[in-house]
């Protein structure tokens, strides 16, 4: 089963849990220049320009936690590519996945705008840009 936590709930995690991995799975441009909580590992769900989905996800990802039964949080920009990835992960065996909903810059708001309602940001969570 994946768990739905939100920013601040997955910082809090993660700091009672610092075996946790969190891994970000938005696109390299993204990562490196809109930003990324500083201890988040890059692996790419989808990429520009095709946004297909990364066939090597699950692999790259055995490559950098190789206990299935780690928790792994996965953040992306609004929380459904990862909620995406964590379903692969799941197929692939890890057993304790969280979805970081709202995600790195959050819901879309009325002027269809992120990073005004909720996101990682948005609730003054540690991040940096390259």
């Amino acid at each position: 089963m994946i768990e739905n936590l939100n920013p601040q709930q997955a910082w809090d995690f993660q700091e009672q849990n610092p075996h946790a991995f969190l891994i970000d799975v938005r696109t390299q441009m993204e990562y490196l220049f809109v930003g990324h909580p500083p201890q988040a590992i890059h692996i790419p769900w989808k990429e520009m320009p095709t946004w297909l989905v990364n066939s090597n996800f699950v692999e790259h990802t055995n490559q950098v936690v190789q206990d299935l039964n780690v928790p792994i949080l996965l953040l992306c920009r609004s929380g459904q590519r990862s909620l995406e990835a964590a379903m692969a992960l799941e197929n692939a065996g890890y057993s304790h996945l969280i979805n970081i909903a709202d995600g790195f810059e959050g819901s879309l708001d009325q002027n269809n705008q992120r990073g005004n309602l909720n996101g990682w940001r948005f609730a003054g969570l540690p991040w940096q840009q390259n």
